[in-house]
């Protein structure tokens, strides 16, 4: 005899598909939260924790791609995917802002571009959270 629980097999690897992006987005919120602690520390206590802010964009910088990719392999709703698009152009603008040398200083836009990314991976975090754990009260 064979019992039926009413749950597809394909619902519960979606399922852990699902918290284990929750767990990589909210990976890619604390490094940008250490990030930003780092560039503190480096401008208004010792220099040298400027090597930790650099080092942690090139660290997890790919987690941004591998999350894009990861967001189109089970059905998210449309604003996950849109914020998720969102970190690597993000990401690259940040790049940009600070490598690219034009009579314009876009080096300025470097810090609201960072706060941008750090906003918009906190609404993912959160609106992931609500889709994997929804609220039944």
């Amino acid at each position: 005899m064979t019992v039926n629980s009413g749950i597809d097999d394909t619902q519960i690897s979606g399922r852990w598909i699902q918290i284990s992006f929750l767990i990589a987005a909210v990976l890619f919120n604390l490094c940008l939260i250490i990030q930003i602690f780092s560039v503190g520390l480096a401008y208004f206590y010792n220099s040298d924790w400027w090597n930790l802010h650099i080092w942690l964009v090139r660290g997890y910088g790919g987690l941004s791609l591998i999350l894009l990719i990861w967001v189109f392999l089970i059905p998210f709703p449309r604003r996950v995917q849109n914020l998720t698009v969102s970190l690597p152009v993000l990401l690259g603008l940040q790049f940009i802002t600070i490598h690219l040398k034009t009579s314009f200083p876009l080096a300025v836009f470097h810090p609201l571009i960072g706060f941008s990314l750090f906003s918009i991976s906190t609404t993912l975090v959160h609106r992931t959270s609500r889709i994997v754990f929804p609220n039944h009260n």
